[in-house]
């Protein structure tokens, strides 16, 4: 099948999560992405485990590197450099997530790339930008999470407040990363010229806060911990069932009414504490203890054929192993295997130019005889590489 990207160059100089989302979701699409790492050490997610593969890859170094080659480069060397300003001549895309200022004075910064390649999309990845009083702080997803607010909206109100269980700037971030660089291959269709982009974890992380923060910059007060239920829509959290846990998400009046009838309270329906969803919110210390003791009284299954029956959006609350393994997940073959590797497949599905996985995530170094080759050197040349420890 034919790929989006497939004539794309990416190279890839970043490391850990969210810069290797970023350059996976490219690969998906088809481009060629080349990982370049320390050499004997590579990405420090390889040695994030247990859980290996048999193959000894980690399982978080699979999740975000696969559809890549992996070359071993040392970036201190001048040689090594040199390496790198050879491919960026060749790349359409180079991205990277040292901290500010590191590549420039190994002489791969932007402004040095760019006279080799006036067409090359460079984008940085850092936790809090290329300026501003935190710029040279490396930045750590849940310490972001906790500097941009997003901890103190979650958890329960009374409790301490809570990162989220997967790395959501990370992966937010990789995903603002991939988009930018689309764009900016867009506007280099047009124009012919490259560009910079900076990207920061906590830039993207108040991005997304969306509502939240907007109600704040609204109202001028400062959002409050619902634990899992909705700052403005209620009812909408899960409830314990006879068997497990339910959530519920009634989006507007009419469905609360739906809602109400399956409950066998319709009467909720016209108390005027309940009738609209403004005035829900303001009781929601009486009604969701009210809603609570109804739905412990059923199992999780008979309240699903109910409300799905009326249409009042609801689901089970699964763990990771139900998730993977559910009739939705199977119909749109969300678990994939390649070489015996079982991973989690690309989500957008294109009608003309699928995302597919092609290729496993790659043993550190795996590439890079071959490509210096492409690149022209010729085997004494990449022996002395090696023996110098340029390149591993």
């Amino acid at each position: 099948m034919p790929a989006a990207l497939s004539d794309l160059l990416v190279l890839d100089l970043s490391r850990v999560l969210a810069g290797p989302y970023a350059t996976m979701v490219l690969a998906d699409l088809g481009a060629r992405v080349i990982k370049v790492e320390q050499p004997g050490l590579g990405d420090e997610t390889r040695q994030w485990g247990p859980p290996f593969a048999e193959n000894g890859l980690s399982a978080y170094f699979i999740a975000v590197n696969r559809n890549k080659q992996s070359i071993a480069v040392n970036l201190k060397h001048p040689d090594g450099q040199a390496i790198v300003r050879a491919l960026a001549r060749r790349a359409d895309v180079l991205i990277e997530n040292f901290l500010p200022g590191t590549l420039a004075r190994m002489g791969l910064g932007y402004e040095d790339l760019r006279v080799l390649n006036p067409r090359l999309i460079y984008c940085s990845i850092t936790g809090y930008g290329q300026s501003g009083p935190d710029a040279l702080r490396p930045g750590y997803d849940t310490v972001i999470q906790a500097e941009g607010g997003l901890m103190s909206i979650t958890g329960e109100p009374a409790g301490p407040p809570l990162k989220t269980g997967v790395a959501v700037v990370d992966i937010t971030t990789g995903l603002y990363a991939a988009t930018s660089m689309l764009a900016a291959l867009h506007y280099r269709a047009q124009s012919g010229v490259g560009q910079y982009i900076d990207i920061a974890l906590f830039d993207v992380q108040l991005s997304w806060l969306a509502n939240v923060a907007s109600a704040y910059l609204v109202s001028g007060q400062p959002p409050q911990r619902y634990g899992n239920g909705h700052a403005t829509i209620v009812p909408y959290q899960p409830f314990a069932a006879a068997d497990g846990y339910l959530m519920i998400a009634v989006g507007n009046d009419q469905q609360f009414a739906r809602f109400c009838a399956a409950l066998d309270h319709s009467e909720w329906v016209t108390d005027e504490r309940f009738a609209t969803n403004p005035a829900r919110v303001a009781h929601r210390a009486i009604l969701v203890p009210l809603i609570a003791e109804v739905i412990a009284r059923e199992p999780v299954a008979v309240w699903l054929k109910r409300l799905r029956a009326v249409e009042v959006p609801c689901g089970p609350v699964n763990d990771i192993p139900t998730a993977l393994r559910s009739p939705q997940a199977q119909a749109r073959a969300m678990v994939q295997s390649i070489e015996d590797i079982r991973m989690i497949a690309p989500a957008p599905k294109l009608s003309e130019t699928p995302a597919t996985i092609r290729t496993a995530p790659p043993a550190l170094g795996a590439d890079t005889e071959a490509v210096l080759r492409e690149m022209g050197y010729e085997s004494d040349q990449i022996s002395t590489l090696r023996a110098a420890g340029v390149v591993g």
